[in-house]
């Protein structure tokens, strides 16, 4: 039996399952909620184990930072340019992967 049968994340499950609206306040909630799993506060959804992994706690907590600090201040052009190059990319990508 494959992993994704044991753990019911095959591609039938996912294909069923509804997939949340990603807006900001999502993803807020969903970096939040990855701080508090690896600090050790909830158990992992995907193990139902507690554990503590500090360096990935502080790499939640400094994406969120990251954001603060972007809105706040804006992006260079650099930045923007970057994202925007990277989404192209990714988006591209993502469109021919699906179309076959």
């Amino acid at each position: 039996m494959s992993d994704d049968k044991k753990c019911g994340c095959g591609s039938e499950y996912a294909k069923d399952m509804p997939i949340p609206e990603v807006n900001f306040s999502s993803f807020i909630m969903s970096m939040s909620s990855s701080a508090m799993v690896h600090l050790g506060e909830v158990p992992d959804p995907s193990t139902g184990q507690v554990n503590f992994s500090p360096v990935l706690a502080k790499q939640s907590i400094d994406v969120l930072a990251v954001l603060e600090d972007k809105i706040k201040n804006g992006m260079t052009a650099d930045e923007e340019r970057l994202l925007c190059e990277m989404l192209y990319s990714l988006r591209m990508k993502y469109v021919q992967k699906t179309q076959k």
